[in-house]
């Protein structure tokens, strides 16, 4: 963990309302550990980016659903964000967050050649929660991400990037600092009970 004074200052803060996370390259393997280690009862919605092909079927829910003691879903739009759910970025359409707390669904231009993009999602939450949002960015290949995290940060809200020497693919990662050196860097080890201790706040 990169340091023991800011991860100690976060869990002072406001708590934390919801959690964002984005992934690509290595995004199911890494989701694998970290989803299903949920407790059914963990307060907090996740909304998750993966870049996913445009012109197959979203696979990730059904992965996910049989394995996570969570509720998981495919975001709809205009769908209230409900507690303890993980919500999945829909194939081609980018996600975002509105003021009230609710999803929107984007047909726009892909971002970083992405739809859904990562920093979408986190510029959007970043808006809707401010100092309420924790933004997770894990393994990928490119540098989407990069600039939503930072968006995050300078909302207040809660900056957490993968190491990116555990990372399959470091590149998202190390963009993601290169933008936000102020993130705390964790293991996925790390990771899973700092959830814990957020949705605890």
């Amino acid at each position: 963990m990169s340091d023991p004074a800011m991860q100690d200052s976060t869990l002072h803060g406001p708590a934390v309302r919801a959690i964002a996370i984005g992934a690509s390259a290595g995004a199911v393997q890494v989701l694998l550990r970290l989803l299903p280690a949920l407790p059914g009862d963990f307060p907090l919605p996740l909304l998750i980016v993966v870049h996913v092909p445009p012109d197959r079927d979203n696979a990730l829910v059904a992965l996910f659903q049989s394995r996570c003691a969570l509720p998981v879903k495919e975001a709809e739009d205009k769908e209230a964000i409900a507690a303890g759910t993980i919500y999945f970025a829909p194939s081609d359409y980018h996600l975002l967050v509105e003021g009230d707390h609710s999803l929107s669904l984007s047909s726009d231009e892909p971002v970083h050649h992405s739809r859904p993009a990562i920093d979408v999602l986190l510029e959007s939450a970043a808006d809707a929660y401010g100092p309420a949002l924790a933004a997770i960015m894990l393994t990928g290949a490119n540098q989407d991400g990069a600039a939503g995290l930072a968006a995050v940060a300078r909302a207040g809200g809660i900056a957490v990037v993968q190491d990116p020497a555990g990372a399959q693919v470091p590149t998202m990662p190390e963009a993601a600092l290169a933008a936000c050196p102020s993130a705390i860097i964790m293991t996925l080890d790390d990771i899973i009970p700092y959830l814990l201790t957020l949705a605890a706040k």
